[in-house]
């Protein structure tokens, strides 16, 4: 009897699917607006409608622009709710019986400025609050609608994303490969475990740690050396004489890894066993379900995308005045394609067969991996140059992950080996560190966040949201699986 109301609700909502558009823009909507936020468990909500839209098959991008647009008119409304209650917010019922949150909200707003818009849509209590408190202390319109129109495009995805997934696996009862769960927990342990090493590693290498003082003793004691460490030592007052021993061992030790890792991969048969094996694995994972995601991730690793995000921060460094950081930044996005071609050309390594329209370039490096490694690490490199240098490593941690769906995705669709995507990264990883240790004698002043740089990447993220919507039916039929 308990299941007889669901199915008779599930068929109900196929037959008027517009009811559960309106239940997501409201929902949305509700969670977003100023203290009603607050009261009504909205993220369960969402999960739930989501379950509820992939089980009647409601597309995946309808379930987005709703929650997308309920999320912007909440936020609208609360903001100009804190505009017309300006310097009175504390007394005004409901409002008067959250004095706390306000106050929160406010020394929130004034630590992080424009940036707690995007900030508070992540965070739940402040969530409904920020855009109040926003209007409240006059935030310029236009600026606030840029910021709340470009958070709500990540949000949607983190809160529907979920719920859709759960609702898609239980209407067609997907049923994972075998040894799912002892595959995925050693890949999750041994990814752990690279980034523990990896990132220790060059937290050994800071300007404080006993190996950069000994070598910079080392190099002071010729003329060659000592005028090499000062060409490249930071000019910066706060960073002065600091020099990036660790970008440099970065790019030495990647780039040499990569000719190991190339050798073995397309000289010998050493890694080609353990390649079969999981393309087999991904092959038997190969679920519609999954299909969505994973074209939707690929998608963001495509050249168009990634060289308009390199574009856009090239554009945004410029009009600053950071010339040298754009020509970096533009130099790596050129000879990122340039090895990146030239190197599947020489090596004219053979795709798996796994997709009716696999790509007519070689696989060997993963280009989606290269580039979506380089775009990633280098972002992280610039914010990291910004923090301390004991917290680096969590800026480094935190802007890498996109890099990794996007590797899984060409795993996924069949169109790379597992050794074209560790190829991919380990080259990534070479340019990133080349180029940080270049700019490094051109460092001499902070880059901060402001309107241009949070326009260019506002702008880029439209920008993949139109590619994704505009190549989706093409990219659906290039990765259909192999009959």
């Amino acid at each position: 009897m308990s299941s007889a109301w669901l199915s008779d609700l599930t068929a109900w909502l196929s037959a008027n699917p517009g009811w559960l558009s309106l239940a997501l823009f409201s929902t949305a909507f509700i969670e977003s607006l100023a203290i009603a936020g607050i009261l009504v468990p909205g993220v369960a909500f969402l999960f739930t409608i989501s379950v509820m839209a992939a089980q009647i098959d409601m597309p995946l991008m309808t379930v987005l622009a709703w929650a997308w647009l309920g999320a912007v008119s909440g936020d609208t409304v609360s903001f100009a709710i804190g505009r017309l209650f300006q310097g009175r917010l504390a007394s005004v019922w409901p409002l008067s019986r959250y004095p706390e949150h306000i106050r929160k909200a406010e020394i929130f707003f004034h630590l992080h400025g424009g940036k707690s818009v995007i900030i508070g849509r992540f965070v739940g209590p402040l969530r409904p609050i920020i855009p109040l408190v926003a209007g409240a202390l006059l935030m310029p319109w236009r600026r606030f609608l840029a910021f709340n129109i470009g958070s709500a495009i990540g949000w949607a995805p983190a809160y529907i994303l979920p719920g859709y997934l759960v609702g898609g696996a239980l209407a067609s009862e997907l049923q994972p490969p075998a040894h799912v769960y002892l595959v995925t927990g050693i890949s999750l342990a041994t990814l752990a475990a690279i980034y523990l090493v990896i990132f220790r590693f060059q937290l050994g290498l800071g300007d404080n740690s006993r190996l950069y003082l000994w070598l910079q003793r080392k190099m002071a004691q010729y003329e060659t050396t000592h005028r090499f460490w000062r060409l490249y030592s930071n000019e910066r007052p706060a960073k002065e004489s600091e020099f990036p021993l660790a970008s440099l061992m970065l790019a030495f030790g990647a780039f040499a890894l990569f000719i190991l890792w190339s050798q073995l991969a397309t000289m010998t048969d050493v890694i080609k066993p353990f390649d079969q094996l999981a393309m087999l694995w991904f092959s038997e994972l190969r679920q519609p379900l999954l299909d969505a995601p994973a074209i939707a991730a690929t998608l963001l690793g495509d050249p168009p995308v990634l060289i308009a995000a390199a574009l856009l921060a090239c554009l945004a460094l410029a009009f600053r005045g950071h010339y040298a950081a754009a020509v970096h930044i533009f130099s790596a996005a050129i000879l990122t394609i340039f090895l990146v071609w030239g190197l599947k050309h020489a090596i004219g390594s053979v795709r798996p067969d796994q997709v009716m329209n696999p790509p007519s370039s070689g696989a060997f490096p993963s280009g989606h991996t290269t580039g979506i490694t380089v775009l990633v690490t280098m972002l992280a490199s610039f914010i990291a140059a910004e923090t301390h240098t004991r917290k680096r490593w969590q800026t480094y941690i935190l802007f890498s992950l996109p890099l990794i769906p996007v590797a899984i995705s060409r795993l996924y669709l069949g169109v790379h080996w597992f050794s074209d995507i560790v190829g991919g990264l380990l080259l990534g990883l070479a340019i990133t560190g080349a180029t940080r240790a270049s700019f490094s004698r051109f460092d001499r002043v902070p880059i901060s966040l402001d309107v241009f740089s949070v326009s260019a990447a506002l702008a880029w993220l439209s920008f993949c949201g139109g590619y994704i919507w505009l190549m989706w039916s093409e990219a659906i039929h290039h990765y259909a699986p192999a009959l």
